[in-house]
C-alpha cells in the first residue's frame, strides 16, 4: 500500500460517516424486507494484484480502442494503466488536487471520456471546491503528444452549483446512449432534506441532468431536446432530466437497452433502486424508498415514479452502491442481470428485471471490504472498487453451493 496511510483512513472514516452511515440506526419500520442474504455464490479476486489506489471511487475505460482503465482517487487524482492482471504502473493521467476539497463525500468523484473521445480528446469530470462549496462539472482534454497524460490548464468549466452541505454530493458523470452528459446530483445534504431541495426543480440539487456538451447555447453546454423543462424554465431549470432523489451516489446505462439505472442512498431504513426516465419525480423527500417519509404517513403518491427495487437496512446493508447491467462474457450466468452492492456490508447482489419490475435477487458475494464504486472495461467486464483496501475487485468462480 502506499504511504499516505494515515491521510486514507482519515477520508475512509468520512465516507463511511457520510455515505455508510447516511442512514441512521432506526429501526426500519414498514420498508420492505432485505434483498437475498443466503450463501455467497462467487468467490471474489483482485483484478490487478499489483496495484494500489488512494480512496478509490470510480473506474471506466476510454472508448479509443487502447484498452486503458482510468481509476479516480478520491484526493483529485485520475490514473491510468493498461487492462492487463499483471500491470505494475498506474501512472498520473491528471492531478487536479489544488482545485478539490476531499473528505467525506467531497472530492473528485466522476469522470466520463467523450464518445468521439478518440479524435477531440475530450472527457469530463465532477468534483467539489471549497470558498464556496460547490460541484464544479468540468471539461478536460488528453495530451496530444502522450495519451496517458492530460492538460491540467485545458479545464473548461460547463457547469457549476452550491452545496449547502457538504455531504449528498452524487457525483456521477455519463454519457448516454444519445451522446448526451448525464449528471447524478443529490439533494444537498445534511439529513432529511432540510430545505426540501429534491423538490424544488427551481434548483440543481435532488436530480439527474442531461447536457448536450456539443453546444454551446448555456455558454460551454446546451439544453438537449426532450429535456422535460426546455423552453419552460418557469416550471424547473432546464438542465434537469429527473428529479426527487436523495443521493444518487452512482448511475450507469444498460450498454443493450439504453436504460439508466441509478442507486439512490436511503435516510433511516431504505435503499432503492431506480430506473430514470425524462420527467420522473422519484419521490424523496416525500417517501423514502416505497415508504412516506415528510410526512410520515398519507403522503401524497400521485404523480411519483416508484422505485424498481428496494431493500432494508435491518440486515446492515446500509448504503447501496448502484452497479451495472453485466454485458459481459466471463459470467455468463450473470448476463443481463443488475449487479449492485452496499458500502457498508460490502454484500454485492444480483437482480433480475424485466426493466419494469423486479424479479429474483440473488446474493453474490458477503466480500469484507467497502464497495465505493462498480465499474466496467471495453468489454464490458465488471470491476468494483474497495475503497478502504484501495483495491480493485472483481468476482471470480461461482461456488459450488
Amino acid at each position: 500500500m502506499k504511504t499516505t496511510i494515515s491521510r486514507s483512513n482519515k477520508a475512509f472514516l468520512g465516507l463511511i460517516l457520510l455515505i455508510g452511515c447516511s442512514s441512521s440506526e432506526q429501526d426500519p419500520g414498514s420498508g420492505p424486507q432485505g434483498p437475498d442474504n443466503n450463501t455467497a455464490a462467487y468467490t471474489t479476486a483482485e483484478a490487478f494484484p499489483n496495484l494500489d489506489f488512494d480512496n478509490p471511487v470510480d473506474l471506466t475505460y476510454a472508448p479509443d480502442g487502447s484498452n486503458r482503465l482510468f481509476v479516480l482517487e478520491q484526493e483529485g487524482v485520475i490514473r491510468v494503466f493498461e487492462n492487463k492482471a499483471d500491470a505494475n504502473s498506474a501512472q498520473v493521467f491528471l492531478d487536479i488536487k489544488s482545485k478539490v476539497t476531499d473528505g467525506g463525500e467531497r472530492g473528485l468523484l466522476g469522470l466520463a471520456f467523450h464518445p468521439d473521445f478518440r479524435t477531440n480528446g475530450y472527457f469530463f469530470v465532477n468534483y467539489t471546491r471549497s470558498s464556496p462549496l460547490e460541484t464544479v462539472i468540468a471539461r478536460y482534454k488528453v495530451n496530444p503528444s502522450n495519451p496517458n497524460t492530460a492538460d491540467p490548464a485545458s479545464e473548461t468549466i460547463l457547469l457549476t452549483f452550491p452545496q449547502p452541505y457538504s455531504n449528498h454530493n452524487g457525483g456521477a458523470v455519463k454519457f448516454g446512449p444519445d451522446g448526451h452528459l448525464y449528471v447524478s446530483v443529490g439533494d444537498g445534504g445534511s439529513g432529511g432534506d432540510p430545505q426540501n431541495n429534491a423538490q424544488n426543480r427551481n434548483n440543481l440539487l435532488g436530480t439527474i441532468l442531461r447536457l448536450d456538451v456539443n453546444a454551446t447555447t448555456k455558454g460551454n453546454y446546451g439544453i438537449p431536446d426532450g429535456n422535460p423543462y426546455k423552453g419552460n424554465p418557469q416550471q424547473g431549470r432546464e438542465e434537469i432530466y429527473a428529479y426527487g432523489l436523495r443521493n444518487p451516489w452512482r448511475m450507469s446505462f444498460d450498454s443493450q437497452t439504453g436504460a439508466l439505472w441509478a442507486g439512490d442512498v436511503g435516510q433511516n431504513s431504505i435503499e432503492e433502486i431506480d430506473i430514470i426516465k425524462a420527467g420522473g419525480n422519484y419521490g424523496w423527500r416525500i417517501k423514502e424508498g416505497k415508504d412516506c417519509f415528510n410526512p410520515t404517513s398519507n403522503c401524497e403518491e400521485q404523480g411519483l415514479v416508484a422505485p424498481i427495487y428496494t431493500y432494508s437496512q435491518s440486515n446492515g446493508d446500509k448504503s447501496i452502491t448502484g452497479g451495472f447491467v453485466y454485458r459481459g462474457n466471463n459470467l455468463p450466468d450473470l448476463k443481463g442481470k443488475y449487479i449492485y452492492g452496499d458500502f457498508v456490508s460490502g454484500k454485492v447482489w444480483a437482480l433480475e428485471s424485466d426493466g419494469e419490475k423486479a424479479g429474483a435477487n440473488r446474493l453474490l458475494t458477503d466480500l469484507s471490504g467497502t464497495i465505493s464504486a462498480f465499474g466496467v472495461d471495453a468489454n464490458n467486464e465488471l470491476y468494483f472498487l474497495n475503497y478502504g483496501d484501495g483495491k480493485i475487485m472483481k468476482l471470480a468462480a461461482e461456488k459450488n453451493n
